[in-house]
């Protein structure tokens, strides 16, 4: 059957007409997710930021803005996913969104129905390349980790500039370092040096008989202090708040290893819209800023531009990495095996 030229075309501009929403009413719709948002009152976020100022800062911008109290649980990366794990399990829903490494999400689809997926966020469309939101989970901040050097007690002569320069024997006993065996930055900062040296690398650094911490924000307190004149690896953010100390971040040639943290929303969250729009919040570029300024890596454009000019060297920093939720097994075996 023939269709008249001017039937067909006005079909075609009714089809288009229909896909397309107004712009008002995207307006009205996200209107209403935040008076949903401000009717709920609360939002409960579970993360790994211990204690950071920066995560602080933009819960207090929060608060402020819309007048939602925010509760935090702030746990190391292991101690959240099981705390995730076994509260789902037993249908016990008390969190409303989490900010955990984009592996640990991954951990989390591919073991359990833990997070749900993620409803529309109009920030998401602000993402600078290579970030992107996918079905669960949305882009956070990236996280590097470089080498923290005392000032006083390493010589410029001596300042380790490569990952290499770590097992040289003047550093023996003398480097203090998160712990390498269990999930965490240190485990991080394993698996990716052992993919980006040398295969001996992991083996010539474990000679050096580097002690072991799991207190990360006091770690470079003790650096700082004299304790010891090297840790590994500092994140950045962790050392951005002792200005005046005699300490140093030094990124090595090779680059800083990395881990992405990611926000989602969790299952049968209590507080669904108040957990939308604290994403929709971290992804602002106010808050963004507030990391960059902190020496983490931002994720949507327009921050790291506007980052303090001391914080430029740390959110344009050359990364290596990341740890893949594949090879953690054999990494965390290799770290045990070399760190008995």
């Amino acid at each position: 059957m023939l269709v008249k030229p001017g039937i067909a075309k006005a079909a075609l501009v009714a089809c288009l007409a229909a896909l397309v929403v107004p712009a008002h009413a995207e307006d009205a719709s996200w209107d209403a997710v935040v008076s949903a948002a401000k009717k709920e009152g609360k939002v409960v976020v579970y993360n790994m930021t211990l204690g950071a100022p920066y995560f602080k800062e933009v819960l207090k911008s929060f608060e402020t803005k819309y007048g939602i109290s925010v509760e935090s649980l702030d746990l190391r990366a292991s101690e959240l996913a099981e705390r995730i794990r076994t509260e789902q399990a037993a249908g016990r829903y008390l969190g409303d969104a989490e900010m955990i490494s984009s592996t640990m999400i991954e951990e989390q689809l591919k073991n359990g129905d833990f997070i749900q997926k993620l409803p529309p966020i109009p920030n998401t469309a602000n993402l600078r390349p290579p970030f992107k939101a996918d079905d669960h989970s949305v882009p956070a901040f990236v996280q590097p980790m470089g080498i923290l050097i005392n000032t006083r007690l390493v010589k410029d002569e001596d300042v380790p500039r490569s990952w290499d320069d770590l097992t040289s024997p003047k550093w023996k006993g003398k480097i203090l370092s998160d712990d390498m065996r269990p999930l965490g930055s240190g485990n991080a900062m394993f698996s990716i040096l052992q993919k980006s040296m040398d295969a001996d690398f992991n083996a010539k650094l474990a000679e050096q008989k580097p002690v072991f911490s799991r207190d990360m924000r006091n770690d470079a307190r003790r650096v700082a202090r004299g304790e010891y004149p090297i840790y590994i690896p500092q994140i950045f953010a962790f050392a951005s708040d002792l200005k005046g100390l005699p300490v140093k971040i030094v990124i090595p040639k090779e680059g800083a290893p990395y881990a992405r943290m990611d926000l989602a929303v969790l299952k049968n969250a209590p507080h669904p819209n108040a957990a939308r729009l604290f994403i929709q919040h971290f992804l602002s570029v106010d808050s963004q800023l507030i990391y960059a300024n902190a020496w983490m890596l931002p994720v949507v454009a327009g921050a790291a531009e506007r980052a303090d000019p001391e914080a430029q060297p740390f959110v344009n920093a050359k990364l290596i990495g990341p740890a893949t939720l594949s090879e953690r097994p054999s990494m965390m075996g290799l770290a045990k095996k070399l760190y008995p």
